[in-house]
């Protein structure tokens, strides 16, 4: 009998040809927003651009998607060309003073760890928490956290590990102390639930390219309303008053800021890329969060034990907080980088990251891509 992971499957072209187990690093993109996307681009022509600010319409349609998707409100809800594009928001609108103490985890994305390297010339102290054998420790942690601490930048999901810190209980310790909680969701939203505002977050990022299966360039930003009344924007635009619908004759003089995150968006946005994240997340959402999150995982679990079998030693074996979509595996006296091309040969496709092969699974993926994946594996 035909599931609806079967209907899912169908979407994706590249799996004609590919066993795609790359997520991690890019999503594949579903049929349906490429074709959402296409369609935008002819309906451009058609109508001249004459109906632009009817575009602004259906990307609050998309806005109320991402915010659904993660619990929150779509005035809550920007529009980011990346995540480091929002966090570079965030940043650059706090008022930093010498001693300011920025902390994160140790291995952590660079997005976040050269934010923090940075801000060390504005006298600010960053703080990497470290993670003895890649072990994550709540008590470590909290340690670490100061009086003197602003900022805390942190993955929902490790891109590397896998690790999965707990984040609803780091934000509600955060939110006590009233210590601003930056949350980068990109390498796993879309295939993990998540309820902002469980985690107390200031702001949570994602880039849509991987598991929300959209193009680069776009991605969703969540700004919390308390953030939203001392943020100021970094990019200032025609639409930054809040009657820009009004462009036969648009404001003049200091502009009076939209209420809403879309205020942090600046100009015209990356259309193409807004109608192709919708599309996606609207099949996500009609698959269902909790169900997706149950395929993956089940994915996930069962990449590990091929993994295992074929040498492979996973911190999800003998670490908690790993249960996440990215299985990272170290095959002892194994150059991984060498065995994930000998994978792409036979049209495989996985990563390597820092002396690890990375399976990253989404829920397009399949038994069969799984068997796939260990008879590539066989006496490597």
């Amino acid at each position: 009998m035909a599931t609806k992971w079967d209907g899912a499957r169908r979407e994706f072209p590249i799996l004609r040809e590919w066993t795609y187990l790359n997520t991690a690093a890019f999503g594949p993109a579903p049929r349906c927003a490429l074709e959402a996307a296409a369609r935008h681009v002819r309906r451009r022509d058609e109508r001249a651009c004459l109906d632009f600010v009817s575009w602004f319409d259906d990307a609050d349609r998309v806005r109320a998607q991402a915010a659904r998707l993660i619990g929150a409100a779509a005035e809550d809800i920007a529009f980011a060309p990346s995540a480091g594009a929002a966090l570079g928001w965030l940043i650059q609108g706090i008022d930093w003073k010498p001693g300011d103490r920025v902390v994160a985890l140790e291995n952590e994305f660079p997005n976040n760890t050269y934010f923090g390297h940075t801000l060390t010339r504005r006298g600010a102290e960053f703080v990497e928490v470290p993670m003895p054998g890649g072990a994550f420790s709540l008590d470590r942690f909290c340690a670490a956290v100061n009086r003197r601490t602003r900022l805390v930048l942190m993955s929902m999901v490790n891109y590397a590990t896998g690790l999965r810190p707990p984040i609803e209980e780091i934000g509600a310790f955060l939110r006590q102390r009233g210590v601003l909680f930056y949350l980068d969701a990109t390498q796993c939203l879309g295939a993990l639930r998540l309820d902002a505002r469980a985690v107390h977050a200031g702001m949570i990022a994602a880039h849509g390219y991987k598991w929300l299966l959209a193009p680069a360039g776009i991605g969703m930003a969540y700004i919390a309303p308390e953030v939203r009344q001392w943020l100021e924007p970094s990019i200032l635009s025609w639409r930054s008053h809040r009657d820009w619908r009004c462009v036969d004759r648009l404001h003049h003089g200091a502009p009076e800021l939209p209420a809403g995150a879309q205020r942090y968006e600046g100009g015209l946005q990356n259309f193409p890329g807004i109608y192709a994240l919708g599309a996606g997340l609207e099949m996500m959402l009609r698959l269902g969060p909790a169900a997706i999150e149950a395929r993956v995982l089940q994915l996930a679990g069962r990449a590990r034990r091929i993994l295992r079998q074929a040498g492979g030693s996973c911190h999800a074996d003998r670490l908690p907080h790993h249960e996440s979509p990215i299985v990272a595996a170290h095959f002892p006296g194994v150059d991984v980088s060498r065995l994930a091309q000998r994978l792409e040969r036979r049209k495989i496709a996985v990563s390597a990251r820092h002396g690890r092969l990375r399976v990253s699974p989404h829920f397009f993926n399949n038994e069969a891509d799984l068997e796939r994946l260990r008879e590539g594996l066989a006496g490597q």
